[in-house]
């Protein structure tokens, strides 16, 4: 009996190299992971499939070589990867929308478009909350009445994300005050003034050259005049989304009491009615 050194030299040359990929391959992946892992404060071994995957791609590869080089098995390979193949289409077909979640999960792993604890807001759909998990097929996001929005990652992956605590946490808070025309804006702007640089979550985030300039440390602009109301806008630095809201509410609250202490009108539509006597009839 004629050994083929040379068919069985390529065998084990492919099973070894095939090997040998898959060993750097999961190196290299689970060192990704950890580190990607950390960022997303995840559990590593939620991604192990990752680094599974792409040892049975390698091992499949090399099998498919290993069948083509092989005359003895060349027909009967080709029939199973063409059954393999029209099952492959059949689950892939079936499974089209878990497969598309699981890679949109791979992409937030990888580019980070938020993290666990960003607080975010979906455009599209106004919701907002804070991202409390993130696995491959889904995200978790805790809203502010504490209930759970589970959102499929191929959704969240398509629509547009405020990111209130990528890079940088502080908010500039914009603070509306309608106001009447008879009221005197000067005074209004000393008191909106006055109660947010008063309450305990306003940040003083002038620069060097802005404290050199003299510049207020809440800018107020007078933003327009509407139908029956002039509007002030402040704009309050916070250090983070919650604490610009608590500061809104309370400031909403305090302004409201000064402006009734000293005389400042915020106002409301009038509708004036007129009424007609109808004429009466002459014979």
């Amino acid at each position: 009996m004629q050994i083929d050194f040379l068919y069985w030299g390529s065998v084990i040359g492919i099973v070894v190299i095939s090997y040998f990929l898959s060993f750097i391959a999961r190196r290299i992946l689970t060192r990704i992971i950890r580190k990607k892992s950390e960022n997303l404060k995840e559990d590593p071994t939620k991604f192990v499939f990752l680094k599974n995957s792409a040892s049975f791609i390698i091992f499949t590869i090399a099998l498919i070589i290993i069948f083509l080089i092989t005359p003895a098995l060349n027909d009967l390979g080709k029939g199973l990867f063409a059954g393999a193949g029209i099952l492959a289409a059949t689950i892939g077909f079936a499974s089209q929308k878990a497969f598309s979640n699981i890679l949109s999960g791979i992409f937030i792993l990888i580019f980070k478009p938020f993290s666990v604890q960003d607080t975010i807001e979906i455009k599209s759909d106004a919701l907002k909350g804070v991202v409390e998990e993130i696995t491959l097929r889904h995200t978790v996001i805790r809203d502010y009445e504490n209930r759970r929005i589970v959102i499929p990652n191929s959704l969240i992956s398509e629509t547009t994300l405020l990111n209130s605590s990528m890079t940088d946490e502080k908010i500039r808070k914009h603070v509306d005050f309608g106001i009447s025309y008879d009221s005197d804006v000067d005074l209004a702007r000393k008191i909106i003034e006055e109660e947010i640089m008063k309450h305990p979550n306003f940040v003083d985030n002038r620069t060097e050259e802005e404290l050199e300039q003299e510049q207020a440390p809440v800018q107020m602009r007078l933003v327009s005049l509407g139908d029956f109301a002039v509007t002030i806008r402040a704009y309050a630095w916070t250090n983070s989304n919650n604490e610009a809201f608590a500061l809104q509410c309370d400031v909403f609250d305090s302004v409201k009491k000064r402006f009734d202490k000293e005389g400042i009108e915020i106002p409301f539509p009038y509708r004036t009615l007129v009424f007609k006597n109808k004429p009466e009839k002459i014979d």
